[in-house]
């Protein structure tokens, strides 16, 4: 029982957290400049998660063209940049990294 109370604790705290800018600010909009400083939240923290995978191998930092994560890597964002099809750019860069692993091992 202790353990659902915790349970549901944890969750009524992180609803109220989620809940409480919205029931603040839902009347009134958020200022221009925080709005657009929100837009770029996605981009950042997908950088964040994905860029470290491209440039890193075995713990150490990789910046050469032995690296078929940063190879593959690099020509997915080509990809997404000339086309801005998200599809085209998975199947392109997961194709790229699988060759360039296969070439190498």
């Amino acid at each position: 029982m202790r353990l659902w109370l915790i349970v549901l604790g944890i969750g009524a705290v992180t609803y109220a957290v989620r809940v409480a800018p919205i029931l603040l600010l839902g009347r009134q909009g958020l200022p221009p400049l925080v709005v657009r400083a929100l837009r770029y939240v996605p981009p950042a923290v997908l950088s964040a998660i994905v860029f470290p995978e491209l440039v890193m191998s075995g713990g150490s930092p990789v910046l050469s063209l032995e690296n078929p994560r940063l190879l593959a890597g690099l020509l997915a964002g080509l990809i997404a940049w000339r086309t801005r099809n998200v599809f085209l750019t998975l199947i392109v860069g997961m194709g790229a990294l699988w060759g360039l692993t296969a070439a190498q091992g």
